[in-house]
């Protein structure tokens, strides 16, 4: 698995989106706008992203040395 970690947020409302995008959200698990959840980077994950980049923004979590 990977060891790198990502937040994902929501930026915009999901009302009007296709039905593949508002279930690519709610498998992210992102339900309100501003809403926000850290997931690890497999390809699943992005490819969900991908679907709905225009809706969400994404920062990548550095994992810090005192955590391990």
């Amino acid at each position: 698995m990977s060891d790198k970690k990502i937040k994902i947020i929501l930026k915009k409302s999901s009302i009007g989106s296709k039905k593949n995008q508002i279930a690519s959200l709610r498998g992210l698990g992102l339900g309100k706008t501003n809403s926000s959840v850290v997931r690890e980077s497999t390809p699943e994950v992005l490819g969900m992203i991908k679907v709905v980049n225009h809706l969400v923004s994404v920062e990548e979590i550095e994992k810090w040395s005192w955590m391990s």
